[in-house]
């Protein structure tokens, strides 16, 4: 049981880690969408500054949103999978679960990167949360002697 835990919280954390690499890539691939202005200085990495480095750019932007959905959502699923494990579900009913919120929020990715519609991403978006209320309020059941 906890190993389904294990592996369904460490992909979701590599998936954040990734996030961050992500940016920095599309930072130095566009060659902008810097935010600090000592991001300006001559460097090897970027030795023709202009301060139009600094402005927006939709292609960083786009992922900067993905890495902050995740770490809006990472947190809640790492402690209520934990607790959800805790609660000694039927390993079955664990993996459909846990597997099935990371399966959304994998999905959910490749909305947002390719530009799905809202629509499409709210949907993933939904399916993950769904699945986590459901574990929490399984834990909340079964800690409290309502479910067992």
């Amino acid at each position: 049981m906890f190993a389904t835990y294990a592996i369904a919280a460490s992909l979701m954390i590599l998936k954040a880690v990734a996030m961050a690499r992500l940016t920095a890539l599309r930072m130095m691939q566009v060659k902008g969408g810097y935010r600090s202005p000592e991001d300006l200085r001559q460097t090897l990495l970027n030795p023709s500054p202009n301060p139009a480095q600094l402005a927006p750019d939709e292609r960083v932007e786009r992922i900067r949103r993905i890495q902050m959905d995740d770490l809006e959502n990472l947190p809640f699923f790492l402690i209520a999978g934990l607790l959800y494990v805790l609660t000694k579900p039927n390993l079955i009913a664990a993996r459909v679960v846990l597997f099935g919120h990371v399966i959304s929020r994998m999905a959910h990715f490749a909305a947002y990167l390719f530009a799905q519609t809202h629509d499409m991403r709210a949907s993933l978006w939904t399916i993950g949360s769904v699945l986590l209320i459901y574990m929490t309020l399984r834990t909340l059941a079964v800690a409290s002697g309502l479910a067992g």
